[in-house]
């Protein structure tokens, strides 16, 4: 059987190689954004077989099954495992051109020691392989963390978690990777849900006070990440699908809370004020902790309402958003930083047309020693292919300081998926080989390593822990 990840995949020249094999290759990984549930490494979860470990959580691969005419009784349905995974397979012989095609392959190969094809004659061998190696215990969730040189994993985590599975983590002195959580407040920035009020209720409960007003909602919020902040966080992750921005006066923001939390008549315009006002809160609030704040947009969630209605959120029916306007953004960050109050901030958009003027944006903030303080965040979810994180690189390096980047990230329910860095690693060392193989740059190794080696991990840590 033919060969397919090689030594050497996607690595087109000597330069390349290299950047990636002396400089790359080798470092450690700090995954600062996922959906792992740290549940599972907390009691260093066991997986039943292939199908539970590679397709159990993951949308990226569900939706491409869909597209295949994959019936969903195979997908997130009742159908046994085996067929799943079969039902995956015919969809792999069929996913040229796509992303998951590498992924899967960059898997198998470095975790199972598989370097063929997986397609409809080998697939029985590769089920097979796969189940005795998941079967021996030699692929527990902390074990594929080990191996992975995985160092820091950032969950994420809602602000009422009482994140007892992080403590028994750092409880084990026998694992060695840093998890910590990560603070997502998105329900807070659902005013018009109907769940908005019972969730005002939980988080009293987390503080052990009733939360009547919007300073006692900003009260319980401090205690709440004070709580994270004790164990270790050091980001917090927020999704909009545009970026709110409409100021509005206290009285006028603790009216929309009470509104919210008895009548829940609540319109569009005053749910941008009260997002407005606790997006400006919690950056305050993440300034005074040196937290880093994430923040997503550029999406349009739940297309298809009928499927929504059948297997829930987060199950492959989300889209890149059209139009995205970044000036309700510049005019957010403006509004911190006149007053000292805003925190690093990565920013992603699931736009990739956006790429320009995110760059320009993040070059308008900065502050001494601080290194790419505003930063424009990997290529997100639809961009974490190869067009598409080299268009990012491109775009970084045109406009602001692609060495100041800080790299990539995994935003996945799978354990497996930490290949991503090596992907990610792979095109950009192919990326600068170019750029200096054309005469566009000095073709110095050590500097070129040292750019490498900044990316892949040295920048993240700085930024992140610094």
């Amino acid at each position: 059987m033919e060969q397919l990840i090689t030594n050497d995949f996607l690595l087109q020249n000597d330069l390349a190689k290299t950047l990636f094999h002396n400089f790359a290759k080798d470092m450690p990984i700090i995954d600062y954004h996922c959906h792992i549930d740290p549940r599972e490494i907390a009691e260093d979860k066991n997986f039943e077989n292939i199908t539970e470990m590679w397709l159990k959580h993951d949308h990226y691969k569900w939706r491409l099954m869909r597209q295949n005419g994959i019936d969903e009784c195979l997908i997130t349905g009742d159908a046994s495992d085996y067929d799943k995974f079969i039902a995956f397979v015919k969809t792999l012989e069929a996913s040229f051109g796509n992303p998951i095609y590498h992924w899967s392959h960059l898997e198998l190969k470095n975790y199972f020691d598989i370097d063929y094809e997986l397609n409809s004659e080998t697939a029985d061998m590769v089920w097979n392989i796969c189940n005795e190696k998941i079967n021996s215990g030699k692929l527990s969730a902390k074990k594929i963390i080990k191996m992975s040189n995985v160092k820091c994993i950032g969950t994420t985590d809602d602000p009422i978690d009482d994140l007892k599975w992080h403590k028994m983590i750092k409880e084990d002195e026998t694992f060695s990777c840093n998890v910590i959580p990560t603070f997502r407040p998105d329900m807070l920035l659902n005013i018009t849900n109907e769940g908005f009020c019972e969730y005002i209720s939980k988080l009293s409960d987390s503080v052990s006070f009733s939360i009547n007003s919007f300073e006692e909602l900003k009260k319980a919020l401090i205690c709440r990440m004070d709580y994270f902040n004790k164990l270790g966080a050091k980001s917090s992750d927020h999704s909009f699908d545009i970026i709110p921005f409409s100021i509005a006066s206290d009285t006028e923001i603790n009216e929309i809370f009470l509104e919210a939390i008895t009548n829940h008549k609540i319109n569009s315009e005053m749910k941008e004020k009260f997002d407005t006002a606790i997006m400006l809160f919690l950056a305050k609030e993440y300034a005074k902790r040196n937290w880093v704040m994430q923040l997503h947009f550029g999406v349009t969630r739940n297309t298809n309402k009928k499927m929504f209605d059948r297997v829930g959120k987060d199950a492959g029916f989300d889209r890149i958003l059209s139009q995205v306007s970044i000036e309700n953004l510049a005019k957010l960050l403006d509004s911190l930083d006149k007053d000292d109050n805003l925190p690093k901030t990565v920013l992603y958009s699931l736009n990739p047309n956006d790429n320009a003027a995110i760059d320009t944006l993040c070059g308008c903030f900065n502050e001494a020693s601080v290194k790419g303080k505003v930063q424009h965040g990997a290529a997100w979810w639809f961009n974490d292919h190869i067009t598409g994180m080299r268009n990012h690189l491109e775009s970084l390096g045109n406009y602001g300081l692609m060495t100041s980047f800080v790299g990539m990230l995994t935003d996945s329910r799978s354990f497996l998926s930490y290949t991503r860095h090596e992907y990610f690693r792979r095109i950009l060392c192919q990326f600068i080989s170019e750029k200096v193989n054309k005469g566009e740059f000095v073709k110095d190794i050590n500097r070129l390593g040292k750019i490498v080696k900044d990316i892949s991990y040295d920048n993240t840590y700085k930024y992140f822990f610094g």
